[in-house]
């Protein structure tokens, strides 16, 4: 999912804590009270929720994808339970183009060694198995930069002239979108696309991601390494390969967005917190960490918000949102942002975003709002949002490291809004540091969920000590955004967060929000 980075500051060991910047001890005095929240809010009421999710799976193929059963049956599950908790339910209908593999990619090298490499089939990838010469384009970056450099196939005129036989273009992931890199190749007479990671730091591993929309032929990644090897063949002499891919995709399925609002006025009308959560898997697994995790916490903080009263003390609305068609690119959040009239855009007042909460090998990660370590600060308000995370994670004496604001996950249609964002994570598949397993425990040199878009991420696999502490934090920020009288900005719930009405949509990240997912 989103990319970790290890923070700078030193690891910190003194009674029994242990903590990595930005977190610390302390943590400064709450003006909310949200004790009674996070006491209700209990990991055993989380998993019941996830059983569910995890039964109706079962029951649908195995997956809750958005396009099949199995979506519709968790959707219907939460808004019953919403509904039964006191909320008002509606679904946002939306078409999107649906995507699903019938069997699994394959690449293999044919000459002048056959084996078989590790691959994985993009998004929007067609179908079909095409065995011919490799070409790199011309300008792959190997060895590869310190930093991200490499262009390869942002321009057609980067390819070689296309064999008269069926072939097979190399192309190195870098600067344009990877939609971009196979409409080029295909332009360019190649029959077949593997995109291969650049080599830099953190973009070593097969490479795999969407490419926006649906391409008539074979779409498939490498990593690094293995891209080398076969550059050093086709240098020596030549190499050929067979892709494969069993695809199928379908321009006009319908999905929704779930929207709860609790029936009743605030004080603040105009200033809405969105809670959301993607309900939708990928269509390979049941999805329970991504984002089971992540909407039986959410749908827990809604049922105990109502049952513990918090409910009656709110100064601003608080809504409960369930995205659909996430995992093929946000579609569902953009959506929803997208079609909201210039007011009602307005009147957000913050995003709060909570994606992938039990990862097995997991590090407490909150969004980098204020850009103190990634060097790009979230919307005007990110910042305080960040501080009620790390300060209530302070005063728990439990260590927080930061994550980037990168776009993969729900936050980005609201971001490019100007809308403050922030949200937690217990990370996906980014490999593990010595240093995070000096604080968090677990096993460095792993990724932090092993089970990331396979059928192996069911309810068996959860780590329930992060769940817990994440699901609390969440309930805490929802709390505080809700009640507090000061607002973000400690100047009065009077305080608006923006004019945005006529706000300049900014710039989509360049290889696609969910490209490497």
């Amino acid at each position: 999912m989103r990319k970790i980075v290890a923070a700078t500051a030193a690891v910190v060991l003194s009674a029994g804590l242990v903590s990595a910047s930005p977190a610390v001890a302390g943590g400064s005095k709450p003006e909310v009270d949200t004790t009674r929240l996070t006491q209700a809010v209990q990991v055993n009421g989380v998993l019941q929720h996830l059983r569910q999710l995890q039964t109706i799976a079962n029951r649908n193929g195995g997956n809750r994808a958005s396009g099949l059963p199995g979506y519709e049956a968790s959707s219907d599950y939460v808004a019953k339970t919403l509904r039964a908790a006191g909320y008002r339910v509606r679904k946002q209908t939306f078409t999107f183009p649906f995507f699903a593999e019938n069997s699994p990619a394959t690449l293999v090298q044919r000459t002048p060694e056959e084996k078989t490499l590790e691959t994985g089939v993009f998004t929007y990838s067609g179908s079909g198995s095409v065995t011919g010469p490799v070409v790199p384009t011309k300008d792959v970056v190997i060895p590869a930069s310190p930093t991200p450099s490499s262009t390869s196939g942002c321009e057609e005129a980067d390819f070689e002239p296309a064999p008269t036989e069926p072939s097979v273009a190399l192309v190195q992931r870098g600067t344009c979108d990877f939609g971009l890199k196979a409409s080029n190749a295909q332009a360019a007479g190649y029959d077949a696309v593997i995109i291969f990671n650049e080599g830099n730091p953190d973009r070593t591993e097969l490479a795999t991601g969407t490419l926006g929309s649906p391409v008539d032929l074979p779409v498939v990644g490498l990593s690094y390494d293995d891209a080398v090897a076969l550059v050093d063949d086709v240098r020596a002499g030549g190499a050929t390969a067979t892709v494969t891919t069993d695809t199928v995709t379908d321009l006009e399925r319908e999905t929704h967005n779930l929207i709860a609002d609790w029936p009743r006025r605030t004080k603040h009308d105009d200033q809405v917190v969105v809670v959301g959560a993607h309900l939708d898997s990928v269509p390979e697994g049941p999805g329970i960490n991504d984002n089971g995790t992540g909407v039986a916490g959410t749908l827990e903080i809604a049922k105990q918000l109502a049952k513990t009263g918090y409910t009656k003390k709110l100064q601003r609305p608080v809504r409960f949102a369930f995205w659909g068609a996430e995992e093929l690119g946000l579609l569902g959040s953009q959506h929803y942002v997208d079609t909201l009239s210039d007011g009602a855009r307005s009147k957000i007042y913050a995003n709060l975003n909570f994606d992938m909460l039990g990862s097995p090998n997991y590090v407490r990660l909150v969004y980098d709002g204020d850009g103190s370590s990634f060097g790009t600060a979230g919307p005007a308000g990110s910042a305080q949002i960040e501080k009620v995370f790390t300060d209530y994670f302070g005063r728990a004496r439990l260590a927080t490291d930061p994550t980037e604001f990168d776009g993969r996950s729900d936050y980005g249609p609201f971001i490019q809004y100007g809308i403050p964002a922030g949200g937690l994570f217990s990370g996906a598949d980014d490999v593990k540091t010595e240093r995070q397993a000096s604080i968090y425990g677990g096993t460095a040199g792993e990724i932090l969920d092993p089970n990331y878009h396979t059928p192996q991420d069911d309810i068996t696999r959860l780590n329930t000590t992060v769940l817990g502490q994440l699901t609390d934090g969440a309930a805490h920020a929802v709390a505080t955004l809700g009640v507090s009288k000061k607002g973000l900005y400690g100047d009065g719930a009077r305080t608006k967060v923006r004019t945005n009405a006529t706000a300049k949509k900014a710039p989509k990240v360049t290889e696609g929000p969910a490209a490497q997912r």
